[in-house]
Formats: structure tokens, sequence, C-alpha cells
């Protein structure tokens, strides 16, 4: 899928999103493209990358994944392997893994139920304050945590200044 073609697929969500909550469509729009390879990975109407922390609901799918952490001890329903790696000058881990996540019916509902995950965890607290400008919205996310990857900031907020061409 063309960046054109995604911000024509999943726009409509992002702005009916950002019209309920605040929270930037353009922001809200770079993570769906990151986190779901522009469309390319998204299964169960999965674009976001939301862990299901329970995994025994039902509305989760247990899929392979890379994250990165500071040490080797962590654990995960699956761990396939434990790379050291240097990122931005960082000894780290890069974790191949399988893991929980969430899976929805729509498009729209893992939209709706992406912003409600701000919402509803307080780490988040400070991108809200400042959920209407994407780029700030971009870099408190990634400062509460909410992708292992060093350089989530600077990749998602390439994604974005792409995005705002076509919209």
């Amino acid at each position: 899928m063309t960046i054109k073609e995604f911000v024509k697929a999943f726009y409509p969500h992002a702005k009916i999103v950002q019209d309920k909550t605040g929270i930037s469509a353009v922001a809200i729009l770079a993570q769906a493209a990151l986190e779901s390879g522009w469309g390319k990975f998204a299964p169960g109407n999965m674009f976001f990358g939301v862990k299901d922390t329970d995994g025994i609901n039902g509305n989760e799918q247990l899929i392979t994944t890379s994250e990165f952490h500071s040490t080797m001890n962590v654990k995960y329903p699956v761990v396939i392997s434990i790379t050291p790696t240097v990122r931005n000058g960082r000894k780290l881990f890069k974790y191949k893994v399988k893991d929980y996540f969430r899976k929805y019916n729509t498009p729209a509902d893992c939209f709706n139920d992406h912003a409600q995950f701000f919402f509803k965890n307080k780490r988040y607290a400070k991108a809200l304050l400042v959920k209407y400008d994407p780029i700030k919205f971009i870099d408190e996310v990634a400062k509460a945590g909410y992708a292992t990857a060093p350089d989530y900031a600077i990749i998602l907020k390439s994604v974005a200044n792409s995005i705002q061409k076509h919209i």
C-alpha cells in the first residue's frame, strides 16, 4: 500500500478519533502506519501494536515482534532470540519474541481503542496535554515508553511528515 493509499483508506478513522478526543489525526495515522508497515502487517485489524496484557479473554493474538531492552532477563510468552546491539550509543538487547497483541473486528474499533489506551494509562498524561500538536504528542508518547525502539520518536516524526503531504 502506498502512502497515498494508506492515508486515503485510514485517515477517515484517525479524523473521527481526533474529533472525539482531540488527539492529532496525523499523530494517530503516523503510529498506525509505522506499527503496521503502512497496513501490510495488521492481523486482526491491529494497527498500533497495543499489547494484550492478559492473553486470556479471546481478543488477543500471539504475534512475532522485536523489542529492545537494556537487560537480558525480560520475560515474554515466547523468546525466539536475544541479540546484543548498539543503538544511539547505548548497549541494548534486541529480542525477537512472540507476544500477545489486541485484535479487533474493524479498523474503526482499533483506532478508537488506541485513543482510549492513552486516556486509560496515566503514563501518557503529558502527551495528552499536547495532543493537538502531532510532533509534541509523538515526543511525549515516545518518552512515556510506547515502544521499546530507541529511535521511535525520530522515525515516527518522519512518518508524520510524509503523511501530512497527503492529507
